[in-house]
């Protein structure tokens, strides 16, 4: 079995990322290995975001690790909250807030086309890779549901009628932005298990 870090201490994010990957990987919090700081997030896109956090978390800990960084675009919005979906409404980080302030800046609007982008950045002995995953949707016109957390109150992907917030965590995990990158980051780490061929000399 596989140990791994995930570089996040976020009890929801840590179970999304467990039940998704499965019990061929043993995945570490940031507690977990010693970790308790706030990693940094200075970068304006996800891709950085999701680089600084891993590279910080091999270059002070030495572990296999990977990070994430999720952000909802808004069309009618500029592509707003973005890099900055966690802490849109303040530096308190209040998804309640966070939601309460989108839907305000969308009142009025008829277009309310969104996605979801995740980007994971993995570093697996030294290498790194980098994962997308992205879910299309439109933003309700008020929340609705107890599931998941975040935006997931108000983000009704394509095809569905429900919130993330009001389907389990199986019917989001198919469909959802993490789910997609995760499970592309699944696929490469069950090769890298079974692949004899060092790591630097695949394509």
């Amino acid at each position: 079995m596989l140990t791994i870090c995930f570089a996040s201490n976020n009890a929801h994010k840590l179970s999304e990322i467990r039940e998704i990957l499965g019990d061929r990987f043993d995945v570490k919090s940031l507690a977990d290995i010693g970790c308790h700081e706030e990693l940094p997030e200075e970068q304006t896109t996800l891709e950085g975001n999701s680089r600084q956090k891993a590279e910080y978390v091999w270059q002070k800990y030495g572990v296999n690790c990977f990070a994430d960084d999720t952000g909802l675009e808004v069309l009618a919005l500029n592509m707003e909250p973005g890099v900055y979906s966690a802490r849109y409404a303040g530096p308190q980080r209040s998804s309640q807030d966070n939601i309460q302030l989108l839907l305000q800046n969308l009142a009025g609007k008829e277009n309310r086309a969104a996605q979801f982008r995740t980007s994971i950045t993995l570093i697996l002995d030294n290498n790194l890779f980098q994962f997308d995953g992205v879910v299309q949707g439109k933003i309700a016109e008020e929340a609705s549901g107890n599931q998941g957390f975040g935006y997931d109150p108000v983000f009704i992907p394509e095809g569905h009628f429900q919130t993330f917030a009001e389907m389990n965590s199986a019917e989001k995990n198919r469909i959802s932005h993490r789910g997609r990158a995760v499970q592309q980051l699944a696929e490469y780490l069950n090769v890298a298990l079974t692949e004899p061929k060092p790591l630097s000399e695949r394509p």
